[in-house]
This record gives C-alpha cells, sequence and structure tokens, in this order.
C-alpha cells in the first residue's frame, strides 16, 4: 500500500516532469538544483529500508526523468553524483573500505561493487546522506563564483576577449576580471534569440567596452582575438561538449586561427556518456521556428525549418575547461569523472 508522503513525493516528480516538457524549469544549473532537491525527498521521507532498495528507487527516479527530457544531462549527473554518495556512505557505515582511492581499487571498482551486499543494515545511513546532499547543494549554488574567482588567471590587460550569446557563468566571470583588468568584450549575439545583446547590455552597465557582432561576422573578426570563452549545457566523457546552437562555428573559427577556445563549466555539467555523431539529433532539442524571421513570408510555406537549440563540439576544438577545481585540459576530464560517479553508475 503506497502511504501519503510516497504519493505527495510521486506528484512531485510528475510536476517536475511537466515543468521540463514546458519549458518552466530551463537551464542545466535550475535543472540540477531541482533534481537533488527532489532525491532529498526522496531519501529523506520515502520508504526504504536498506541501501539496495534505495539505489533501485534512485535508478527508478533518475530514469523517469531522463526518459521525459533525453536532452538534458543534468539530470542523470545529479542521480550518478547522488549514488556514489550512497555507496560510499554505506561502505562507511558497515565498515568496508573498498573504495579505496588507489588506481588498482578503482579498476576493481566495479567487479567488488556486484559482489557487495547492499541489503545488510546501515545505521545512520540517512543522517550521513542528508549532510552529503547538503553539502552538494551548496556546491551547486556556489559553483559559478568558484569559477568566477579563477579569472584573473585567465584574462590579462588589453586582451580582447569573444563570446557568445549570454552564459551566466561567463557573465560573472568577465565581471570578476574586470575588477582589476581593463580588456574588451566582442559578443556574437546568438540568432535568433539575440542572447548576446542581453549580455552585452549587462557588461556595458559594469564599465567593460564591448562589442556586439552578428554570428556571420565571427570569422572575419577571429584574427584580432586574444581567447574565446563560452558557457556550455554539458560536457561528455571524452571531453566533447554540448553548447547553443552556433558555437561550433566559433569554435571551427578558433582553431582555424590558433585562438585558445577555453569554456566554462560546473562540475555539475560533467557526464559521464559517449555521444556518437550519429545520436546528435537524438540528443539536441528542436525548437519552435517562430523566432525565425524572413522578410518574404510566402517563401514559408516552400520550406521544412530546422532550428536546433544545441550544436555538439569535439574535443579537438576545445583547449581548456575551467570548472568549480581549476582548468583542466579535455584529456584530464576521466578523472574528474572518476572522482565524481561510481563506474557501476555510468550506466543508469
Amino acid at each position: 500500500m503506497t502511504s501519503s508522503v510516497d504519493k505527495e513525493f510521486n506528484l512531485q516528480v510528475e510536476s517536475f516532469i511537466n515543468d521540463l516538457k514546458q519549458d518552466k524549469v530551463t537551464g542545466s544549473y535550475n535543472i540540477a538544483l531541482r533534481t537533488v532537491f527532489l532525491l532529498r525527498k526522496l531519501i529523506g521521507t520515502t520508504r526504504w529500508s536498506n541501501a539496495k532498495e534505495l539505489i533501485e528507487s534512485i535508478k527508478s527516479f533518475g530514469n523517469e526523468i531522463i526518459e521525459s527530457i533525453p536532452s538534458e544531462n543534468s539530470v542523470g549527473n545529479m542521480v550518478r553524483r547522488i549514488l556514489k554518495y550512497v555507496r560510499e556512505e554505506y561502505s562507511g557505515t558497515v565498515g568496508d573500505d573498498h573504495e579505496g582511492e588507489s588506481l588498482q581499487k578503482t579498476l576493481m571498482a566495479k567487479n567488488s561493487e556486484e559482489k557487495r551486499d547492499f541489503t545488510l543494515p546501515a545505521s545512520n545511513l540517512k543522517s550521513a546522506l542528508m549532510d552529503s546532499i547538503n553539502e552538494l547543494i551548496s556546491e551547486l549554488e556556489t559553483c559559478e563564483d568558484n569559477i568566477a574567482t579563477q579569472a584573473l588567471e585567465y584574462i590579462h590587460s588589453k586582451e580582447i576577449i569573444m563570446t557568445f550569446g549570454k552564459s551566466d557563468t561567463v557573465e560573472k566571470f568577465l565581471k570578476n576580471a574586470a575588477r582589476k583588468r581593463s580588456f574588451s568584450v566582442i559578443i556574437a549575439e546568438c540568432a535568433p534569440n539575440l542572447d548576446g545583446q542581453e549580455l552585452a547590455k549587462s557588461l556595458a552597465e559594469s564599465n567593460i567596452e564591448t562589442i556586439v557582432i552578428p554570428d556571420s561576422a565571427v570569422f572575419a573578426i577571429m584574427s584580432r582575438v586574444n581567447k574565446v570563452i563560452i558557457g556550455t549545457n554539458s560536457v561528455m566523457a571524452d571531453g566533447s561538449l554540448k553548447a547553443a546552437n552556433g558555437a561550433q562555428a566559433i569554435a571551427l573559427a578558433a582553431k582555424h586561427h590558433s585562438v585558445p577556445f577555453i569554456v566554462c563549466v560546473g562540475l555539475y555539467q560533467l557526464s559521464p556518456r559517449f555521444v556518437c555523431s550519429h545520436d546528435h539529433d537524438n540528443l539536441n532539442k528542436f525548437l519552435s521556428p517562430d523566432s525565425l524571421y524572413f522578410k518574404d513570408e510566402a517563401i514559408l510555406s516552400k520550406i521544412s525549418i530546422y532550428n536546433p537549440q544545441f550544436d555538439f563540439i569535439a574535443a579537438d576544438l576545445i583547449t581548456l575547461f575551467i570548472s568549480d577545481v581549476g582548468g583542466n585540459a579535455p584529456s584530464y576530464l576521466y578523472r574528474l569523472l572518476s572522482e565524481m560517479y561510481h563506474q557501476q553508475d555510468y550506466e543508469l
């Protein structure tokens, strides 16, 4: 028999799924934060008697939401983070030390995990998990600030920085650098939504010299740029990333002109998934063509409009990732992933 607490939780999950489908919750940060809040409620109020039942409940919760919005990786990322906490806290509670950090133990983790008995009673598991989740929420809330504090290491006086569209993380990053550096920012406007104009207004109000250009002018301007800094939606296990549509053109132009291409990314955006080129459309999101403008409206009846929300950018086009914990090359991401997620949970 389902308790009223379980019913209430299920209603909240359904509400979250509906909000995702209707774009009432947007942005990887907001989606990640709300996912963690729901997971905290699942652990704190729903019925489970041992770690095995809890792991199964968390996976079921994660798969239900992922199926409703497969294009958003942050839900799965947060589910995997919480599963890692469950495994670690359970291991510590029952006195099991298989979770060592040595390379040998990391390689053996999957086999040892398959043999581990998660049905044993574990005292204080719930309270330990709640503490870990509260720390994760704090990490998410301070993520942008932790990235912004590194700005002075990467932006120098008299430089010309190019960015694309509007990213809250990049905006804080640039504003933090502007406290002690004098530099110029060129912003590609990110048509058709023109988010870049909103960012330009915000930077100009902070006395940062700002120039807005159409997306078509990126290649022509790139030779004068010192570095490109953009935000992202998510980063895959091989170092490739998913960013706003149009970002790939900037990455290719930067590669052609040997301009460093830097990406500001929160750890919650790192996904252990690998995405093949033939899967790009399946994991993309296609927007309404309403925002596209045509002088000759008669042409609309003769064409099909393809308006993807994201571009996939290969790892070899990216110079550096700046995350909460510092700057890393794409080739180092495997280490960050091994620290954040358990190998057993890469596939939910």
